[in-house]
């Protein structure tokens, strides 16, 4: 009986990562609750309220792997610009994962097979498919609702590290629920400060609340059209990612090589095409 109830459970969670495939009006939403700073020059970060267009396409779809590609649609609709966006891999029963420590540092943990019995890993992408997070936990099907909740380590959004240098870690609690007009991206983040030697201080928190309300597909035709033309490349980019973390050790990234952050590199047009020049700027990036 039990393998037929644990084959039932997969696929409802299968089912319910593929349910946030689609195009989505997205409403961004964050504020800071609470800080914890003695000092009355704190300044708080501001509340920030954002609309967009988003297109998530399904760009693998195998038995215990399901990858979700976010693409936003910016400017002007009768020109719009595509930006690649975030990506989220999910993996069932995965015990290899990477741990954020701050830094641009990732911890390479391998977890026993009995810890992730059942459960899916969602690891998170930056726009340049370098890791950002990654946590495992188990799908939860009641009440008519899907939700997956996680508390881990991650950078600084870059909503945050362009403006904030008081801390380095982002300890994120995410759950993702599926809902009838789509999907919520619920948020409860402690800004963390980690120094060597000593026990991380809490500097704040912050509350985020991202609803993603399901449109007609037409209204994302310029990501679909980009997706197509593009979608070789970024194959390249993530199996030279691939190859970079089944090295299975701990991973250091330059923030910058020549004075310029990897996903300008990777965003050129013209450059970046081939595999070659793909692999060779991907790993000028990792520190050995």
């Amino acid at each position: 009986v039990n393998t037929t109830i644990a084959q039932k459970q997969k696929k409802q969670d299968q089912e319910a990562i593929k349910a946030m495939c689609g195009c989505y009006e997205v409403n961004f939403n964050f504020a800071e609750t609470f800080n914890y700073v003695n000092d009355s020059t704190y300044v708080p970060s501001e509340v920030k309220h954002d609309k967009g267009l988003e297109w998530v396409e399904l760009v693998e779809d195998s038995k215990d792997k399901i990858a979700l590609q976010h693409l936003l649609i910016v400017g002007d609709p009768a020109h719009p610009h595509i930006v690649k966006h975030w990506r989220q891999d999910w993996e069932f029963e995965n015990t290899d994962l990477y741990t954020y420590n701050g830094d641009n540092e990732w911890t390479y943990v391998n977890l026993p097979k009995s810890e992730v019995k059942g459960q899916w890993s969602q690891k998170v992408f930056q726009v340049d498919d370098s890791p950002r997070y990654e946590g495992s936990s188990s799908w939860v099907h009641v009440d008519g609702k899907s939700y997956w909740e996680n508390t881990t380590t991650a950078p600084l959004p870059r909503r945050e590290y362009t403006k904030r240098s008081d801390y380095n870690i982002t300890l994120r609690r995410n759950r993702q629920e599926i809902t009838k007009t789509g999907w919520i991206h619920d948020q409860d983040n402690d800004k963390v400060l980690r120094e060597a030697g000593k026990a991380d201080v809490i500097i704040a928190q912050e509350k985020g609340y991202n609803t993603y309300t399901k449109v007609d597909d037409s209204k994302c035709v310029a990501a679909q059209d980009y997706w197509k033309k593009t979608s070789d490349k970024w194959a390249l980019v993530r199996t030279k990612w691939d190859e970079v973390f089944a090295r299975d050790k701990n991973l250091s990234l330059e923030e910058k090589v020549d004075n310029k952050q990897l996903y300008k590199y990777l965003f050129s047009e013209e450059d970046y095409q081939n595999e070659e020049d793909i692999n060779a700027i991907i790993e000028s990036f990792v520190k050995k």
